[in-house]
């Protein structure tokens, strides 16, 4: 009873301190909630918490506020996580409805993180290395060039122009090459990337002579594209959200800033999620493995197409937090993106 009892004491104290701002006392706990004690109870409660180091004073005489720890406790004892409401829900379906391209659903989707939750989005591309073949289109240009057209169960969109030396208006020509995007679809739907260039190099010697080399050079083309090592992306939106809560950082926001412009940095956490699963995760304060961002708290998930995940999204802001009204926003966002990659 007595730890369920503190427990509600320290969940007072966060929601209180993420609210205002501002050192919590007793009497202010006592005023705001119905805890049900004497204030000598709660000072009680107060003194071990703060002994457990899920509490502390910031200076003498003051309220107290959650640390890092208490934080944590808080967090991991949510049993509900605060849902968004009916507006929220409608501005999120309206606005990613509206994507017309991948680009455009990363950029509406870092937009939209930013703007629910006053912290800063971050948004991972869509990694090409967990990504599958969803259609392969060739298409003429004029007499001679071929379009060849890579397009991914991610959303990306990947093309190349190839110079045939055939003349691709002749009917049979164009009978050849509608048998040749059959073959070469068959080869690769449904395949990761790495599969499908494999099955591209056993095609040649399956059709028919004539369409060899043909054949053979959108295999080229299509295989430079499938084991090309890209550069992953990520993009980001608010800053602004977190110079505004600058009082917030100990010192500065600056060494914040710094590790938000290292991509690399933003990657491999989120690189991170993938793995975890679709789970809504939080790194609170010393959790994060970059001193840069040990001030802060980052709330992330996976994203992706049914149960195969391929990138991460989420956001950062210091750790005074509203962590339920946040975690909701980042699943909410997350599960939207993976329905529209799914279409």
């Amino acid at each position: 009873m007595s730890e369920d009892r503190r427990l509600a004491v320290l969940r007072a104290i966060v929601q209180d301190y993420v609210e205002t701002s501002e050192p919590v006392g007793s009497k202010a706990l006592l005023e705001r909630h119905s805890l049900g004690v004497s204030a000598a109870t709660v000072r009680n409660d107060m003194a071990v918490l703060e002994e457990e180091g899920l509490i502390a004073a910031p200076h003498t005489s003051a309220g107290r506020i959650p640390t890092d720890a208490g934080y944590r406790l808080f967090v991991d004892r949510l049993s509900t996580l605060k849902p968004l409401s009916g507006a929220e829900r409608r501005a999120i379906s309206a606005l990613l409805d509206g994507a017309m391209d991948l680009d455009d659903v990363v950029d509406r989707t870092v937009r939209l993180l930013a703007s629910l939750t006053r912290q800063v989005a971050v948004v991972q591309y869509p990694s090409l290395t967990r990504s599958s073949v969803r259609h392969i289109e060739l298409v003429p240009l004029g007499a001679s060039r071929l379009l060849v057209v890579l397009i991914t169960t991610t959303g990306r969109v990947e093309q190349r122009v190839l110079e045939t030396g055939m003349d691709l208006a002749d009917p049979a020509t164009e009978r050849m090459l509608s048998s040749l995007r059959s073959d070469v679809n068959g080869a690769t739907v449904g395949k990761t990337l790495a599969d499908a260039a494999g099955g591209l190099g056993e095609l040649p010697t399956q059709v028919d002579p004539d369409a060899r080399g043909l054949l053979a050079a959108i295999a080229a083309e299509l295989t430079e594209v499938l084991v090309e090592q890209r550069e992953e992306r990520v993009v980001m939106a608010g800053t602004s959200n977190l110079v505004r809560a600058g009082e917030d950082f100990p010192s500065s926001i600056g060494p914040v800033l710094e590790a938000l412009e290292e991509h690399v940095v933003l990657l491999k956490l989120l690189g991170t999620v993938t793995e975890q699963g679709s789970a809504v995760a939080v790194r609170i304060g010393a959790e994060n493995p970059y001193a840069g961002l040990q001030t802060t708290s980052l709330v992330t998930s996976g994203y992706g197409t049914g149960s195969d995940l391929v990138a991460g999204l989420g956001v950062v802001g210091p750790t005074r937090m509203d962590y339920p009204t946040t975690m909701a926003a980042v699943r909410a966002v997350a599960t939207y993106v993976s329905r529209i990659l799914a279409e």
